[in-house]
């Protein structure tokens, strides 16, 4: 018997406020719990590998405190051409990252973990790619100086003020908010089929 996903409450192994945002606005019950992994990039590991294996890792720390559940652990990052662009460090790094960005398309990696507490583990990624306008530095500078920046990958929030600079999106457009939704449910509508 397959039973509908956004029946179950999800055990959100994160503390974005975006993320819990996506999950409320689709009415997805969840409780967040803050992984805390560390988010270090290995030698060599490819973008795509990166976020899978933290969202996998943010999972299963979640995981392990609980006796039951579905956990859903999820890592984004930004790649323009051999750049990978995380959270950055503070408002110059901020500006660093903007000017890679400005005037050029690039990637947004969502790694997504699905942890069924004694049961199937399902791991995949969503790729979005987003151009961005070319930013003069005073704008760069404006954008940075509301501290909408902080905290997010990629130095930017396209639900927010970014929006102003974004030109073009294909792909799944919650992705870059930092949880493609969609992908989500297809991997547990799976899971619950699978379950029974």
């Amino acid at each position: 018997m397959n039973t509908y996903p956004l029946k179950e409450k999800l055990i959100l192994a994160s503390s974005s406020p975006r993320r819990a945002e996506i999950l409320t606005t689709v009415s997805w019950p969840f409780e967040a719990v803050a992984a805390g992994v560390d988010e270090t990039q290995k030698n060599g590991e490819a973008p795509i590998d990166y976020v899978q294996r933290l969202a996998r890792e943010k999972a299963e720390a979640v995981a392990s405190t609980c006796e039951t559940g579905l956990v859903l652990g999820a890592d984004t990052t930004v790649v323009v051409g051999e750049h990978l662009l995380g959270q950055p460090l503070d408002d110059e790094d901020a500006k660093r990252m903007l000017r890679l960005l400005s005037g050029k398309w690039h990637q947004v990696f969502t790694g997504v973990a699905l942890i069924r507490i004694g049961g199937a583990t399902k791991v995949d990624v969503e790729t979005t790619r987003v151009r961005f306008a070319q930013m003069s530095e005073a704008e760069i500078d404006w954008y940075v100086a509301t501290g909408e920046p902080r905290g997010k990958a990629g130095a930017y929030g396209i639900q927010g003020q970014a929006a102003l600079f974004i030109e073009e999106i294909e792909g799944d457009y919650f992705n870059i908010v930092g949880l493609p939704i969609r992908l989500v449910y297809e991997l547990a509508r799976s899971m619950t089929a699978s379950d029974h």
